[in-house]
């Protein structure tokens, strides 16, 4: 468990809060880029971190992200125009550019005019990977950007999705990265069953529950929990944590899984209870296929999320349309969709979760490290450090799965030329 201070230091993110501080030395993905679909394309409202922004594309493409007030009257830039290089405010015509530079003021006389002298808060942003990402963090300390092996995949192969999380960003986190649940929370009850889900064949299952090995690393951790199955034979489900926000894990893709992928999540803090997860996926061999996205996204996908506000139609609100019948001869929960199902959990611990509570064990194993690593990410910050994390030292990082002999070292299939797709088909 964490004590009370502990567990205020890494949950509250707003500016001037530790674990906030700490965040906005990272890159952080503000929205997808089809949000912003061409110059002068309508804005778009963001919130990170508690911050209120608002983001364009000008006439030029580039990307401005800006505080959603303007400086002149605190209207809100959102209603503005986005035309000629800048976002004109609608109130008094005050307009501003990507880097926050006041351009013009229609209020004011030109020979009185001090537009030179007026400017609004702005961060930078990169769009790799199908992502618009920002920086908040101070302009000496921005690290290398965000490219992560997904994020260099062609668009063919690739796919990202994001969804609302009512609940602190951590509660996401913990559930991510721990792999004890996934074959319990995620269980299909038959083998006929055509709901997403692990089957009682699939060795996840029928393995004993997990003994986790985990190693430190300059951007977190890699770890893998390892199921011992009848014959002495060992399913690895191995994993990496990049800190803060990033979980990186195997995939399986396409009709029987033939061939190899890469899957993950982050989880953007919105402010303090509200979280944006981020879903990608990609493909290390063929081009995805339209059936390939909907299937992985079921439970969070179109038909599930409002593309506009990103909630999603199963909710607290209406128990995440739980099916009490399909629970007791379908699935392990009565809920569709393997994100749901998370999302449903981990929302139903409440909007913070009160960790002086819990009671943890050898299977959270790699809950326990992440806290530790965030907590000395934050010591690290305030003592003027880089925190880990922020090097390209995750930039090729794959994870991998695999039914191996007992006598095999996981760490072998994390190996660049290790052979992916014949791993992931001894699993499907």
């Amino acid at each position: 468990m964490l004590a009370r201070d502990e567990n205020e230091r890494v949950t509250r993110v707003g500016r001037g809060t530790p674990m906030g501080d700490t965040m906005r030395r990272y890159w952080i993905p503000a929205l997808l880029a089809w949000e912003l679909p061409e110059p002068d394309c309508p804005p778009v409202r963001v919130k990170l971190l508690g911050e209120e922004l608002v983001a364009f594309r000008d006439t030029r493409g580039r990307i401005g992200l800006l505080e959603e007030r303007c400086p002149h009257r605190q209207a809100s830039l959102f209603l503005g125009r986005n035309e000629e290089c800048g976002l004109r405010c609608v109130y008094h015509g005050w307009k501003f550019d990507v880097d926050g530079r006041c351009l013009d003021m229609m209020n004011e006389p030109e020979e009185l005019g001090f537009a030179h002298k007026i400017h609004t808060a702005a961060y930078p942003t990169v769009e790799v990977g199908g992502v618009i990402w920002a920086y908040l963090g101070a302009a000496e300390r921005r690290p290398p950007p965000p490219h992560f092996a997904w994020t260099q995949a062609p668009p063919t192969h690739r796919h990202v999705s994001k969804v609302i999380q009512e609940s602190n960003w951590l509660q996401g986190l913990e559930g991510g990265i721990d792999t004890s649940h996934v074959p319990i929370l995620h269980r299909v009850l038959s083998a006929d069953s055509a709901r997403p889900g692990f089957k009682p064949s699939d060795p996840f299952v029928r393995g004993k529950a997990p003994t986790l090995e985990l190693d430190l690393t300059d951007y977190g951790y890699r770890y893998a929990g390892l199921r011992l199955l009848a014959g002495g034979d060992v399913h690895v489900r191995a994993y990496h944590f990049i800190l803060p926000f990033h979980q990186i894990r195997p995939g399986r893709t396409g009709p029987g899984h033939g061939f190899a992928a890469v899957a993950g999540h982050t989880w953007v803090p919105i402010d303090d209870e509200t979280t944006m997860v981020y879903n990608w996926e990609y493909s290390t061999t063929e081009p995805l296929t339209e059936e390939d996205r909907l299937e992985r996204r079921l439970g969070n996908g179109p038909l599930d999320v409002d593309q506009t506000t990103f909630r999603s139609r199963r909710n607290r609100e209406n128990n995440y349309l739980q099916d009490r019948r399909v629970q007791k001869t379908e699935t392990f929960t009565g809920i569709d969709g393997i994100n749901a199902q998370d999302r449903a959990i981990q929302e139903s611990m409440g909007r913070i979760i009160d960790r002086t509570r819990e009671h943890l064990g050898p299977a959270d194993k790699a809950i326990i490290q992440a806290r530790r690593l965030l907590l000395q990410a934050i010591r690290t910050v305030e003592a003027g450090g880089t925190p880990p994390g922020v090097e390209p030292t995750y930039y090729t990082l794959r994870p991998a799965e695999a039914v191996v002999s007992g006598d095999t070292d996981w760490r072998t299939l994390l190996a660049p030329d290790a052979p992916r797709t014949q791993v992931l088909q001894q699993v499907s």
